[in-house]
């Protein structure tokens, strides 16, 4: 999900200067006593548990790793006067797991827009919250008519089951085998599709018609795992998803004026496409600049859409762990070839109201998605997905499988960024699959990060961010009001989401790749990572695991005080001496660790003939020291010596970083 990156991006450039304004260099000794205490940094038991069968010391999946399986068949049909989707859903669940299942959760996300949800009730009595409003009045929530067995294709006896605000259970008559288990499920459903669903899902009304973002619009199986079986945790509105992987099919009957895009391949253009948009559409898959294949003036055109009440569209997508769709009479619609490293080619595609057209606005919308999915899969790994659709809605940014949601406001630099951000959740979470619920760092951070580099590498940096003042930022990452990112997104107070999961571990990230491990090491161990869990569900430990082994690195010390942890950085000059008094001899620099962060240590100085000279130590220089002197082979005075010179670290105060002569 994006979290108007654009708007963040120019508050925080504000409040770095403002912060800096404030800073000044130092000639005299700190006197602060330190709060470092390097046995709580340094210690040796980071792990909770050993490597086991499942998930190997290494991070790698272990020999015996297993996940379960979900496929999907749904049909579904959109009542446009009602705003209502009703369908029809069939799961076809595997047990791969060492343990029979009596029952089987699944996820009934659309019951967070019930009045009585718990998500409901934790909306805020005052103010705004971006995942719903107290003052609604809105009922939402599924109606689930029928629960069936499948056998030999055709729906049997009824299954009891239980819902539990946004949880439903199925209880089985017969437990799924252990390793072999399996069972077909069909769920009948209908549910009113919210206006604005947290940021997810919804409604845009445009001159031309409405524009219906359709997600979390199915019931969809819990992940159950080694790590705690069942993964009930409630749907609340801040959390996202954690999801099983499978095939997905849809059938999707709209109104015949609709243009539908949606997860996976479309199977059937010949019978909802008029020839001239079938002949565009096929002339876009070989084209690597953007075909229009309905354009803004077709948009009110009857003749740009079959001449009949409904179409039925139908979709498929292989090994994903969702299916989105959006649908619209309004849309403009343009598409273009995306190239491969394989040599396999797919499909980019945008659709978006007049309100959105223009070379600055969703004109470019095509070749940003094309730039992205490019540009990731050379650098991390290749595009699992048959096509990448981007949709204009009133989701200000969302992601699914193929697909996703972007504000419809959005122009040149802010498109681009929410086109790159959504696009990136590819990688993480839909190729890497960890569990949202819990971890937001893990696909929102992984994100920010990857988009960091993205926006060097699209265009000849077109949109390329400016240098960061580190020091400056880190007083925002590391406030006195924010939280450590290894928290639920529910736990976090909602102001605190977009540092602890966005900014702060993909700031992380790019920390240890340029400072701490070099690009090539770091490179490495992370396209590992993405390779071995692929289309499966790693841990955080998995992830630290991952890295040390690939980069060859302990980094207990890294994970526990910028992840784990809201430690902050202080690093200061208290005193610079002449070794004998004479400075032909060389000079000893002392620097002091103050907060209970500690990183490696760059040192600049500066001599009296105007000669300047770096020296590099290592973290390891705080392993059992709060205070450091560095010896510096100079043959002259020294005129300035400065800690992090380039602010490439998260040192909260600048003003200690700098000494010079009086």
């Amino acid at each position: 999900m994006f979290k108007k990156l654009v708007s963040f991006t120019a508050f925080f450039a504000f409040a770095v200067i403002q912060l800096s304004a404030q800073t000044a260099t130092t000639t005299s000794p700190t006197e602060v006593k330190s709060k470092y205490d390097q046995h709580l940094l340094f210690g040796p038991l980071f792990y909770p548990t050993a490597g086991n069968e499942f998930r190997a010391a290494s991070g790698e999946p272990g020999h015996a790793y297993w996940q379960n399986r979900a496929d999907y068949k749904i049909t579904a049909s959109l009542n446009e006067e009602k705003n209502e989707i009703t369908g029809s859903v069939v799961i076809s669940y595997k047990n791969n797991s060492p343990q029979e299942l009596p029952y089987i959760w699944l996820q009934l996300d659309q019951n967070l827009y019930d009045l009585q949800s718990r998500g409901q009730a934790k909306m805020p009595a005052t103010g705004r919250s971006r995942y719903g409003d107290a003052k609604s009045t809105f009922s939402g929530g599924y109606k689930i008519t029928a629960v069936q067995l499948v056998s030999a294709g055709k729906a049997s006896e009824n299954i009891p089951y239980v819902i539990t605000d946004t949880r439903m259970q199925l209880r089985l008559a017969k437990a799924l085998s252990a390793r072999t288990g399996a069972v077909s499920v069909k769920i009948d459903y209908s549910y009113v599709i919210p206006e604005y669903g947290s940021d997810r899902t919804g409604i845009l009304k445009t001159k031309n018609g409405n524009i219906y973002a359709v997600a979390q619009w199915y019931p969809r199986v819990c992940v159950f795992d080694d790590l705690q079986g069942w993964n009930t945790l409630p749907y609340l509105g801040a959390s996202e998803f954690y999801l099983e992987y499978g095939d997905l099919e849809a059938t999707l009957t709209v109104p015949a004026s609709h243009i539908v895009v949606a997860s996976g391949e479309l199977l059937n253009a010949q019978e909802v496409l008029t020839p001239v948009q079938l002949k565009r559409y096929n002339q876009a898959k070989g084209s690597d600049s953007t075909v229009t294949i309905r354009s803004e003036a077709e948009v009110k055109d009857p003749t740009s859409r079959p001449d009949k009440a409904t179409c039925t569209w139908k979709f498929a997508i292989s090994n994903a762990r969702d299916f989105a769709w959006a649908t619209s009479k309004s849309f403009i619609w343009d598409a273009a070839k995306i190239n491969l490293p394989s040599g396999k080619k797919c499909l980019a595609t945008s659709v978006y109201p007049s309100e959105s057209a223009g070379v600055k606005g969703w004109g470019r919308a095509t070749e940003y998605t094309k730039g992205s999915i490019e540009n990731y899969s050379k650098r991390w790994f290749e595009f699992p997905y048959p096509v990448a659709s981007n949709v204009a809605s009133n989701v200000g940014g969302m992601e699914y499988p193929g697909i996703v949601f972007c504000g419809y406001t959005a122009k040149t630099a802010g498109l681009f960024g929410v086109t790159d951000h959504e696009f990136g959740h590819t990688w993480f979470p839909m190729i890497v699959g960890s569990n949202e619920r819990k971890y937001g760092w893990m696909d929102e951070g992984f994100n920010t990060f990857i988009n960091s580099i993205a926006s060097e590498d699209f265009n000849k940096g077109e949109y390329k961010a400016g240098k960061t003042d580190n020091h400056g930022y880190s007083r925002y990452l590391f406030g006195p009001t924010t939280e450590a990112m290894l928290n639920t997104p529910d736990v976090l107070q909602e102001r605190n989401i977009g540092i602890s999961l966005y900014a702060k571990p993909g700031y992380a990230l790019t920390l240890l790749r340029d400072q701490i491990l070099g690009q090539d090491r770091f490179d490495y161990a992370f396209k590992k990572y993405i390779r071995d869990w692929k289309f499966k569900h790693p841990s955080p430990y998995d992830f630290f695991r991952s890295i040390e082994n690939g980069a060859g690195e302990d980094l207990a010390w890294f994970w526990r005080g910028m992840f784990l942890e809201n430690y902050k950085l202080d690093q200061a000059i208290s005193k610079v001496d002449y070794i004998g008094n004479d400075a032909k001899n060389g000079a000893l620099i002392t620097i002091e660790n103050l907060e209970q962060l500690a990183m490696p240590v760059v040192i600049e100085f500066t001599t009296k003939s105007g000669v300047v000279e770096r020296k590099a130590l290592p973290v390891e220089i705080w392993q059992n020291n709060s205070s450091w002197k560095v010896r510096l082979n100079t043959t002259e005075e020294l005129q300035k010596v400065v800690i992090d010179p380039d602010h490439s670290f998260p040192d909260i105060n600048s003003a200690n970083n700098t000494w010079k002569a009086n």
